[in-house]
């Protein structure tokens, strides 16, 4: 009871310091800013005046993370004891509630949990996965959709999600790919901010936000062989310049935690790299958040062999600045014995408490930890649903539309719908939904079924009962199907098992006998419409010429099913484009729009198919340049290509000044025409080339992008700033920084975009 009442009295004496600082802000300086600064500064002094009191063993409590799932019958007695920081994979409102009763009634420092779980596309309402929300280019909705999961999780008792993944990747075989913006830095930079700004709004868990965590720190996406858990080995530069990129914006955009890699970053392990957690995150970068470490990530160490035990790995993850382990518990083991023994220092103990007791202070646990349960209402709200739906509409990319296959003509009376995916509510949730239920999904069959006009009459034979199966004992009945319909609606794809972490592919074709079944429909003489369900980019050479359109909607959640329907209607106008390149082979990978050039790179006159390849052709004649003999030298489809049901024409780039210095600014425009005779959305990008450097550049890189609406017959003019920070880079001295040189700007529809103007800093 004594300690209770110090903590009250010191915590009152810092509120009155804290309100008459915000008064004093109110009289002169701008309220926002000097606002944040108080609060920063209160949040502090509280975490202080508790640290003050607490023991070793209630510091140590305070980093350690325990999954609910497995620790129900100790969790009481141990967040009693005040040996818990934080709860993770919690989502009963009546646990969660006594949990927190427990922490702030009856353990002696009554110090909140924080309560974490995986909200990576959405809570009960499901979003797209991320790597489609990312097709959307869409920020303000991409935002909403992390606002709405952050309010649903809420009502639950989740204060904290890891999300988002905000790792770059360029392997469609890596299962994670789906939870990954893509493939482009600025893109990634952007959708990742959107999401913490919708995830934190205010960054007050009782007005529906919670704290995002910016994941997974740093370069996991670089997958070898594109299998997960790998390491990543490349230049600083390259680190840099690509890679850490994405984290640096999550700083800028006050993300309250990172989390730590599984991956190894140059031979060390993520979790116990001091270059990158101390030297870059910490001391460069100024991060004054809240590092966690993934799934046992700090004892895998001991499996990467980087540590002999758990006692080495708590060593070197405490010495490199990871304040929570999640799950293992080689700190609460072993950190007291270090501290004894000198190797650690107890205050490097207290900075990770104290980071640890501010985001809790900041999120408001100490006042309220309790459920949001008014946000319960919302759950499956109308808004909601709506919310999702456009999500999933904006993130379905049109790749094919032969002779205007789509939208469907009201002229037909019959479709069939055929495929493993047309009616698989759980699979199309896609992976990393956790909370989501496939009794709340919207099929695409049932969505046929409800919204086509009465008069059409659909035919649903699945032909396979899942995308893996190689039986083929319903093909029969899908081809009858087909034969009695007008066009055939052919839902495709892969299942959600397929794609995740640790669900990696060597092959991306469409598993199963979905291919065969394909062939069968094409013997009919029908249209086909192809609709992908997938969680990565799947390789869709051989199949594009047997099919009249194809829209690839991704997983896209709960409302993916009338998001579809009104697109094959033309109620909604496609609008996605790719995140990511879309390969010709397996074997072109890696291949995105931002390579280097080569000192031969290839061109269409000099690339002979091999098929065509001379008999006995001199060794040297086919040119020497950079290709694959069988598939060339460009991708089946570019980063940020997409079709729509109207056309839009560019005009020609102008820009206000071809000669800068690299302090100028300068302004990039076009304008843009819908042609076409229906409203639409494009999404207008630039690109930017440095021609020549202290080292080689990229060959395109995204550097702004606009999704703009234009009505039949419209015009806008789409203007992008270029400035220092549009151009720097880390040069051959290491300085971030912008060289002399010419550059090329491009402003088009994808990356692949022909038309561009130069430019040159002087």
């Amino acid at each position: 009871m004594k300690n209770r009442y110090l903590i009250g009295v010191a915590f009152l004496a810092i509120m009155i310091l804290g309100a008459w600082s915000c008064f004093q802000t109110a009289q002169g300086t701008p309220v926002q800013k000097a606002v944040t600064a108080d609060e920063q500064t209160l949040n502090r002094n509280r975490a202080d005046s508790l640290l003050k009191l607490m023991t070793l063993a209630e510091k140590l409590g305070q980093l350690q993370q325990l999954d609910g799932g497995i620790s129900k019958n100790e969790l009481p007695k141990l967040i009693e004891q005040g040996k818990v920081g934080s709860v993770l994979n919690e989502v009963d409102p009546e646990r969660v509630t006594m949990y927190q009763k427990i922490a702030l009634e009856k353990s002696r420092l009554g110090i909140p949990l924080l309560i974490g779980r995986d909200v990576i596309h959405g809570y009960r309402t499901v979003f797209p996965i991320p790597l489609a929300q990312s097709a959307s280019w869409n920020l303000d909705l991409v935002e909403e959709g992390s606002r709405i999961s952050a309010v649903e999780a809420s009502a639950k008792g989740v204060n904290w999600t890891f999300a988002p993944m905000i790792d770059i990747t360029r392997d469609p075989r890596w299962g994670r790919v789906a939870e990954s913006p893509g493939e482009d830095t600025h893109l990634t930079c952007e959708m990742g901010s959107a999401m913490i700004r919708g995830l934190q709004g205010n960054g007050n868990y009782q007005d529906g936000n919670i704290a995002a965590c910016a994941k997974h720190f740093a370069a996991y996406g670089i997958t070898v062989g594109g299998r997960d858990y790998t390491g990543a080995n490349m230049g600083e530069r390259q680190l840099r310049d690509v890679y850490l990129r994405p984290f640096k914006a999550a700083v800028d955009s006050d993300a309250m935690s990172f989390m730590s890699g599984f991956n190894e970053v140059n031979d060390i392990p993520a979790s116990g790299s001091e270059w990158l957690l101390k030297e870059v995150l910490r001391e460069e970068w100024e991060y004054q958040g809240m590092l966690l470490s993934d799934w046992t990530s700090i004892t895998e160490m001991i499996d990467h062999g980087y540590c002999k035990d758990k006692k080495e790995a708590a060593f070197k993850a405490m010495r490199a600045g990871v304040d929570m382990e999640m799950v293992s518990t080689s700190y609460n083991e072993y950190l007291e014995e270090l501290i004894k023994e000198g190797k650690i220092d107890i205050k490097q103990v207290d900075t990770a408490v104290r980071r640890i007791l501010i985001m809790k202070f900041r999120l408001g646990l100490f006042e309220n930890p309790y459920p949001v349960l008014s946000n319960d209402k919302t759950i499956l709200s109308k808004e909601h649903l709506e919310a999702a739906k456009q999500a999933a509409i904006e993130s379905a990319v049109l790749i094919k539309n032969d002779k205007n296959a789509l939208p469907l003509s009201d002229k037909i009376n019959s479709v069939a719908v055929i495929g493993p995916m047309a009616d698989a509510p759980h699979d199309q949730l896609g992976t990393w939904s956790f909370d989501g239920k496939k009794a709340d999904s919207q099929t695409y069959l049932n969505a046929i079924r409800n919204d086509f006009p009465e008069n059409v009459t659909v035919n649903y034979a699945p032909g396979l009962k899942i995308s893996r199966t190689i039986k083929k004992d319903g093909f029969n009945e899908a081809i009858n199907a087909a034969k009695k319909s007008d066009v055939i609606l052919f839902f495709a794809g892969e299942e959600a098992i397929l794609s995740g972490e640790a669900h990696c592919r060597a092959h991306l074709d469409l598993p199963g006998a979905q291919e065969e079944l394909l062939d069968e429909l094409v013997k009919t003489g029908k249209p086909i419409v192809m609709i992908v369900v997938a969680g990565r980019p799947l390789v869709l050479t051989d199949l594009l010429p047997k099919v009249d359109a194809l829209l690839y909607a991704w997983q896209g959640g709960t409302m993916a099913g009338p998001a579809i329907s009104d697109l094959l209607l033309g109620k909604a106008n496609p609008s996605g484009k790719l995140p990511i390149t879309f390969l010709r082979a397996v074997g072109q990978i890696p291949m995105f729009h931002s390579h280097k050039n080569t000192g031969r790179p290839a061109n269409e006159n000099e690339w002979t198919q091999m098929y065509e390849i001379p008999e006995e052709a001199w060794q040297t004649s086919l040119g020497n340049r950079s290709h694959y003999l069988d598939e060339g030298y460009v991708p089946l489809f570019p980063f940020g290509y997409g079709l729509s049901y109207t056309n839009f024409k560019y005009g020609k780039i102008k820009i206000d000044k071809n000669k800068i210095t690299p302090t100028d600014t300068f302004t990039a425009q076009v304008e843009v025409t819908n042609t076409g005779k229906t409203e639409g959305k494009e999404v207008v990008q630039m690109y930017i080339r440095d021609l020549f450097g202290s080292v080689t550049r990229p060959v395109k890189e995204l550097k702004g992008f606009q999704k703009i609406s234009l009505k039949p017959g419209e015009t806008k003019t789409v203007k992008f700033e270029v400035s220092r920070e549009t151009l720097n880079f880390w040069n051959a001295d290491m300085d971030f920084t912008v060289e002399p040189g010419k550059f090329k700007l491009w402003i088009g529809g994808h990356s692949a975009t022909k038309e561009f103007v130069e430019f040159e800093i002087i």
